[in-house]
């Protein structure tokens, strides 16, 4: 989605990004990835074109699509706990209090790949929360393990 976002890899400006091409300059087999293109389809994010000039194409602006409209479009719900609703969710004791766990990850996650755009992505311009997040990651990851 990157790729098609920055357009680097159309032929013309614009233009729609052949899937050999993206395959390549990603470092993956192509049938993986015609595989998530046809989750990406089926969810209405990419269109396809046939022909010389085919390949594939954004199906509305870069910055309208979130981290967690492509996640979800490949592997379905974020933080998935057993294809469980986490409302109807219960353990017994004493791990009744695991569900506001799940729905804290679910919500973490959610929180930030809903926030972070394709353009957000492709630009390096990160919103200032999600840098912090990752700043705080990478602090307390030192502080565990030192190089």
């Amino acid at each position: 989605m990157a790729e098609l976002a920055s357009g680097e890899l159309a032929e013309v400006a614009g233009g729609a990004v052949k899937a050999e091409a993206i395959a390549t300059r990603q470092r993956i087999s192509l049938k993986y990835l015609l595989d998530i293109t046809r989750d990406l389809k089926r969810a209405e994010l990419i269109r396809s074109k046939r022909g010389p000039t085919g390949g594939f194409t954004l199906s509305r602006e870069a910055s309208a699509i979130s981290l967690a409209d492509v996640f979800r479009a490949v592997d379905g719900p974020l933080a998935d706990v057993h294809d469980e609703s986490l409302r109807g969710l219960s353990y017994p004791a004493p791990a009744e209090a695991l569900p506001e766990v799940w729905m804290a990850i679910r919500g973490s996650l959610r929180r930030v790949l809903e926030e972070v755009s394709l353009t957000d992505l492709v630009d390096g311009s990160l919103p200032a929360d999600v840098v912090a997040l990752a700043a705080d990651y990478l602090t307390s990851t030192d502080q565990r393990h030192p190089r």
